[in-house]
């Protein structure tokens, strides 16, 4: 599933292609979204945004696209001009320039200012947004018995971290996935946040995750590239039975919370299992 940093680039290259106030034609090729498509039909797109992994599209009189693309959601942008559609595409929007195609979301719905209001409200604060509150998510936090692990990719906490932020954060920062909420400090929490606010900036301006510092990446330590499907180079995520590029401790893997997690029992003290 796509991290929040994709998600929030997408409302960049949504906003940058389509929200320049010409009309756009927009279709559901597919079916699913022909009524709500037909009303939205011949509106300009007014702005783009995103909230964690949920994307807002905004048109005429309050009506927002929402679109969350879950495990098998896909959004592409080409040029004009676009090529027939195939059954697969939910939305399909297009001008003289350019076109989109989504394919495969969990979610793309037509929805009213209350309605996306709602959602925001049930959504923990987003480290990319302005109006992120890092206090309210500490609040949920400290109050947890529940492993740090585990709020850190519960969306009602923090929005927009996924398994990859996670485990890269905990190991930047040396902490046991396995602790309790409640045992991390104010300094760890501030430090967590600050944290994944320029690691998911960086996220949005390269459109991948790199987690590692100047001095372990490959140039640095004369290792060769990471060779992964997801991109980037990390320290933990998915290295498991690897050495650590700190101490070269084999990386350890577990499930938790139906997601696969990943540390190393050395640099993050205490956390052997």
């Amino acid at each position: 599933m796509p991290e929040g940093h994709t998600i929030h680039r997408l409302a960049q290259d949504c906003a940058a292609r389509f929200a320049h106030g010409a009309p756009l034609t927009v279709r559901s090729p597919q079916g699913k979204f022909a009524d709500s498509a037909a009303l939205l039909d011949g509106s300009p797109l007014q702005t783009a945004e995103a909230h964690g992994k949920h994307l807002f599209l905004g048109f005429r009189d309050g009506d927002w696209v929402h679109i969350h693309l879950g495990l098998f959601g896909k959004v592409t942008f080409g040029d004009a001009p676009a090529p027939p559609p195939t059954d697969t595409v939910r939305l399909r929007l297009a001008d003289a320039a350019s076109y989109l195609d989504l394919r495969g979301p969990t979610t793309c719905a037509l929805i009213t200012d209350a309605e996306k209001a709602a959602l925001h409200g049930r959504l923990g604060p987003d480290p990319l947004r302005p109006d992120a509150d890092p206090a309210a998510a500490y609040a949920r936090v400290r109050r947890s018995r529940t492993t740090i692990a585990a709020l850190l990719m519960d969306q009602k906490v923090i929005a927009g971290v996924g398994n990859v932020y996670r485990a890269e954060v905990l190991f930047r920062h040396g902490i046991d996935p396995y602790r309790q909420g409640r045992d991390i400090t104010p300094a760890e929490w501030d430090a967590l946040w600050s944290d994944l606010v320029e690691l998911m900036r960086e996220g949005v301006r390269n459109n991948r995750i790199d987690t590692v510092r100047p001095e372990h990446t490959p140039e640095a330590m004369g290792r060769p590239p990471r060779r992964d499907d997801h991109g980037g180079e990390v320290y933990v995520y998915r290295r498991a039975a690897l050495p650590c590029h700190v101490c070269a401790t084999e990386v350890r893997t577990a499930g938790l919370a139906a997601r696969n997690l990943f540390w190393c029992p050395t640099c993050q003290a205490g956390a052997g299992r």
